[in-house]
């Protein structure tokens, strides 16, 4: 079955504590001059019709970006998995056209421009329900192709089998490794310290 763009809903994830970070919301600090959440719109907007945000606490802090915020429908910060959920939960109320959600972190500014591209590829040509990304062997599992009808699944798996971990929950299903070890910079690279935004601002220099 061919997957077309149009038929993907892309997913900012932003909902995590940012412990590391002091809790607030690590996709608002600056690097280079803007906001991290900046370059991930604009990459995800190049690359998708629709974008929507998923995030807990106050929605009218993105007001600016003219995004849909949807917050977790799982209680207690379970993790991705109740990001992907949730997202999947707006999807069939707002977009039921579309058959998948394709998600990427919300603290990652240099994730691949032909992120989408390559995921729709892959699924297609391993004939497997799901994508997953990686680099350098290391899987990302925040950034990952999902089918929007697994959503009961998922949200079985998490609210009555407290699943929280995303390969737990992906493993049944077949996953698709999309490698982009070509890149010479990890374009998964995310803010998760205060000492990150150094090393972001060095990656950002060598990108211009």
């Amino acid at each position: 079955m061919l997957i077309d763009s149009s038929e993907v809903v892309g997913v900012i994830l932003a909902g995590g504590l940012a412990r590391r970070m002091g809790g607030g919301d690590k996709s608002m600090l600056k690097l280079g001059g803007r906001r991290i959440l900046d370059y991930v719109i604009e990459s995800a907007q190049n690359q998708l019709e629709t974008v929507i945000i998923n995030a807990n606490g106050a929605p009218d802090r993105f007001a600016e970006f003219n995004l849909p915020v949807q917050a977790d429908i799982v209680p207690d910060f379970a993790g991705p998995l109740a990001g992907v959920v949730s997202a999947m939960a707006w999807v069939k109320q707002n977009k039921p056209t579309a058959t998948h959600i394709i998600t990427v972190a919300a603290d990652t500014p240099f994730f691949p421009t032909d992120y989408v591209t390559r995921m729709l590829a892959l699924i297609q040509l391993k004939q497997q329900r799901l994508a997953c990304a990686s680099y350098q062997g290391r899987t990302q599992p925040v950034f990952g192709l999902w089918p929007v009808d697994l959503s009961d699944d998922l949200y079985k798996a998490l609210v009555e089998d407290d699943v929280r971990k995303v390969d737990r929950f992906t493993a049944p299903y077949g996953v698709a490794d999309v490698t982009f070890d070509e890149l010479e910079d990890n374009p998964f690279f995310n803010v998760n310290k205060p000492e990150d935004i150094a090393i972001g601002e060095q990656q950002l220099a060598q990108q211009r």
